[in-house]
């Protein structure tokens, strides 16, 4: 089971390509951001965590681009993977952000990774003229027109919510065309027959419960759909507790990142030195 860190990153606090090159020097196997495009002040959408409008972390108003953000850390890494946990595709171009992608994949040697989200600030996905009943759709439609432009030397894709004549798109991605795409949402059933369907694994939420069912659910969903081998099952965890981490590795989940506090530089760097040494990945004193 791989270790990596997820940056809630903003305009304040460690900088992408800090907490990314500190993490890489201690030992992590990954580094992922978030994205929102923006907050609207009024909104309908409540938020999973707090069940309301309330946001429970002012960073939702802060977030960097992820793909900026991802460029920084590339330019200072060689090893780890470049994430996002999750980013938003359907509040995009899917053309342009099939370059943006393939092209963050060519300049850092093939280590993107897409962990993609439906959105759960649905007032947001309208301001992006997604709505949010068609959301789902939106996303599968949107990744799907994007591997083409990846795959296809000649590209093409018709769709309800995108549609293009054939094109050419270079870069590809560096493995035969491939992004490893990761949904990024709650373990329903609904939501583990999309991953068996359309993704190639699952990342949980930050206050999944029954991960360990679930994961088997989702292996017997991936079996089923005549997937080959066995989803990717990214958990997103708090501080590393021994017992969960080991019924994780014990049930199939692939990886495990861990938050960072909202803390300055200097503490975040310490704070990732003291994690690697408790979950045994520590190569010494960072930064």
């Amino acid at each position: 089971m791989r270790y990596g860190i997820v940056l809630f990153s903003s305009d304040r606090g460690i900088s992408p390509a800090e907490a990314a090159r500190t993490a890489e020097e201690a030992g992590f196997d990954s580094f992922a951001v978030p994205e929102h495009t923006h907050i609207p002040v009024r909104r309908e959408a409540a938020h999973p965590g707090t069940g309301s409008d309330e946001l429970p972390d002012d960073r939702y108003l802060r977030t960097l681009d992820p793909w900026v953000a991802l460029a920084t850390a590339a330019s200072v890494t060689r090893r780890i993977t470049l994430s996002t946990a999750v980013a938003l595709p359907a509040e995009h171009d899917p053309i342009s952000l099939a370059k943006t992608i393939a092209s963050l994949d060519h300049l850092s040697g093939g280590r993107v990774v897409l962990g993609a989200g439906f959105g759960w600030n649905t007032d947001e996905l309208a301001d992006h003229g997604i709505p949010g009943g068609r959301r789902r759709t939106a996303l599968r439609e949107y990744l799907d027109a994007m591997r083409a432009l990846w795959t296809q030397e000649e590209a093409h894709y018709e769709g309800e919510f995108v549609s293009f004549g054939p094109s050419w798109a270079w870069p590809k991605p560096v493995r035969a065309g491939h992004v490893p795409v990761l949904l990024g949402a709650g373990g329903t059933e609904r939501n583990l027959a999309w991953v068996a369907r359309h993704a190639d694994g699952w990342i949980t939420t930050p206050i999944e419960r029954d991960v360990e069912d679930r994961v088997r659910r989702l292996r017997e969903l991936w079996s089923e759909a005549g997937r080959d081998g066995e989803p990717e099952v990214v958990a997103l965890a708090g501080k590393p507790d021994p017992d969960a981490l080991t019924a994780w590795a014990d049930c199939g989940v692939t990886e495990v990142l861990f938050g960072l506090p909202d803390a300055p530089a200097e503490d975040v760097i310490a704070y990732i030195g003291r994690l690697a040494e408790r979950v045994g990945v520590s190569n010494g004193s960072p930064g």
